[in-house]
């Protein structure tokens, strides 16, 4: 180029270059001097300009991954109860249960004092192959001390639970042996069984408890149903309570072995998905069988699902206190981090067309958390009468009056037993006291305790021991004063209560659900079902007076 042309453009140049500069120069005054909110508010995504801002100029070191796990949650909550976060490091927790296994060692712990206690110890599992026993305390794992406040379920899922096959050493120290012992134990798959009870409740009747709807619910209620069929059941109980819920699919396929051909289990619509039926297909083998299910007011999800399809397909007699009622549906979606969030997509409804969620203010998860609480104050658990239907009404297939809005509502309502329930007892209970004087007991005679392998031995070695007295001095000596005419009129319930967290101890859970309905009032009624024969319900003249269209007023003109 020529000199002189280029001496020409010079001034030109400049002044471009100065204009760029003081362009860049007002981008960056207004980035660093806080000005830079017009980015997010213009900005579609503005939560994420928002972190990127506070990671770039806030004032200290901000750990950003902490700050979204806080975040997420509390926007999820501004949508519904039900749709929730979970971190990376939660994932595993939260998807064990209802996997149907997962790899630990095999045992069930408690923490009292600082202190990890074997409460049991998994059939079969490797703890029990490598030789630990129940009431062993674990003081050490893989050679570091393990007591004092490091001790908690967290701490101790973490150091216990692994891969398949890794080695973890277990140093405990066992009663009669003075110095500690340690175990090598190899991980291995541990099942977490949803049928946790499955016994005759006299000649004819099979009974199934069900503690949640994991991916093994459906093969082991086979099991069940097959175990049951060598015994000759010909009437069927399945107990739901306390029953949270867990897998749709589950629940479908648990009610498809009980419904003839084409009959409506669920089905589940939302603003962006289709209506999805789910449709019973005639396989099933127990489609005639008297049925009897169980709920109360801790069945809740799949539970529901499952009851409310017996119940508008009049198939089964629903029996005890109103579900939970959470007619929600999530779906579960992952983060490239390793966290999840589960998400309200749909609604689910009975065969009725009946949603049973109950209803809640989003963002307002106080009020629903303590639902169960309001029905006890109302009265609810004590009397049928004091159920507040706050749905619509629908009808089953034969035209039973059943509602929406608040849980299935049982055909026959069993009230809580609140015989010799006195301020003592609620105190004895709800301080902790009689499981910590029931763990006690157990681990200081476990000896003479392992002696009695059937219920029946265990129970009447236990009635004679007077435990209720021992179980009032331990809780005074504790800061629960002694009421001698409370604990006279509480002596039943204090005695059931007490024996049956040492017979959970001491034996499975099948034996301890076994000791609890000998005594339970929902099974004396659910056996009289059987015994009057009325599993399958029938239209009531109640129901066909509600049913009827009222006759319209005459009015003289």
């Amino acid at each position: 180029m020529n000199p002189n042309r280029r001496n020409r453009y010079m001034p030109l140049l400049m002044a471009v270059c100065v204009a760029f500069g003081i362009v860049i120069g007002t981008f960056y005054a207004n980035h660093f001097s806080g000005n830079r909110l017009n980015i997010i508010n213009s900005g579609s995504n503005r939560l994420n300009n928002l972190l990127h801002i506070i990671d770039d100029q806030y004032v200290d070191n901000v750990n950003i991954d902490s700050l979204v796990d806080k975040a997420i949650p509390q926007i999820l909550s501004d949508l519904d109860p039900h749709s929730v976060y979970i971190s990376g490091k939660d994932v595993q927790a939260a998807n064990d249960e209802l996997k149907g296994s997962f790899s630990g060692v095999g045992i069930e712990f408690n923490i009292r004092q600082d202190t990890l206690h074997v409460q049991n110890v998994v059939k079969n599992a490797p703890a029990e192959r490598a030789g630990l026993l129940a009431g062993d305390k674990v003081v050490s794992i893989d050679g570091k001390p393990f007591v004092g406040k490091i001790v908690t379920n967290e701490e101790a899922m973490r150091r216990l639970k692994g891969p398949k096959d890794t080695k973890v050493r277990i140093g405990v120290k066992r009663f009669g042996q003075k110095k500690p012992l340690e175990f090598t134990v190899t991980r291995g798959d541990i099942p977490q069984k949803s049928v946790t009870a499955t016994y005759m409740l006299d000649d004819n009747t099979g009974y199934i408890r069900i503690k949640n709807f994991g991916e093994t619910t459906y093969p082991e209620l086979l099991i069940a149903l097959a175990k049951l069929s060598q015994e000759g059941f010909k009437s069927l109980v399945i107990d739901l309570r306390d029953n949270t819920g867990g897998y749709l699919q589950s629940a479908v396929q648990m009610a498809n072995e009980f419904l003839p051909k084409n009959k409506l289990i669920v089905y589940t619509q939302g603003r962006k998905s289709q209506r999805q039926d789910y449709v019973s297909d005639g396989h099933g083998s127990y489609k005639r069988i008297p049925l009897v299910v169980l709920i109360n007011e801790g069945s809740a999800s799949s539970s529901e699902i499952f009851a409310g399809a017996m119940q508008d397909n009049d198939r089964a007699t629903v029996i005890g206190r109103r579900s939970f009622g959470k007619g929600l549906v999530q779906q579960q979606l992952g983060f490239t981090d390793g966290s999840l969030i589960r998400l309200t997509i749909a609604r689910y409804y009975t065969p009725s067309g009946r949603c049973i969620q109950k209803p809640y203010t989003a963002g307002d998860g106080s009020n629903y958390e303590q639902d169960i609480y309001s029905r006890y104050q109302h009265g609810e658990f004590f009397s049928q009468d004091s159920i507040k239907h706050t749905g619509p009404a629908y009808h089953t297939s034969i035209g039973r009056l059943v509602y929406g809005g608040g849980g299935i509502t049982p055909d026959i309502f069993v009230a809580e037993d609140t015989l010799g329930v006195t301020s003592y007892f609620k105190q004895a209970a709800m301080s902790g006291l009689i499981l910590q004087f029931a763990y006690n007991y157990t681990d200081n005679n476990r000896q003479k305790l392992a002696m009695f392998k059937t219920l029946k031995e265990l129970s009447a070695y236990l009635d004679k021991q007077n435990l209720v007295e021992q179980f009032a001095a331990y809780a005074d000596k504790h800061g629960l004063q002694r009421r001698n005419l409370m604990i006279r009129k509480s002596h039943k319930m204090l005695s059931r209560f007490i024996n049956s967290r040492i017979i959970y101890g001491m034996l499975d859970d099948e034996v301890w659900t076994q000791y609890l309905n000998e005594d339970d009032p929902v099974i004396a009624a659910t056996l009289k079902v059987f015994k009057d024969n009325a599993a399958f319900p029938k239209l009531t003249q109640a129901d066909k007076t509600k049913a009827e269209p009222k006759p319209k007023r005459k009015y003289n003109g």
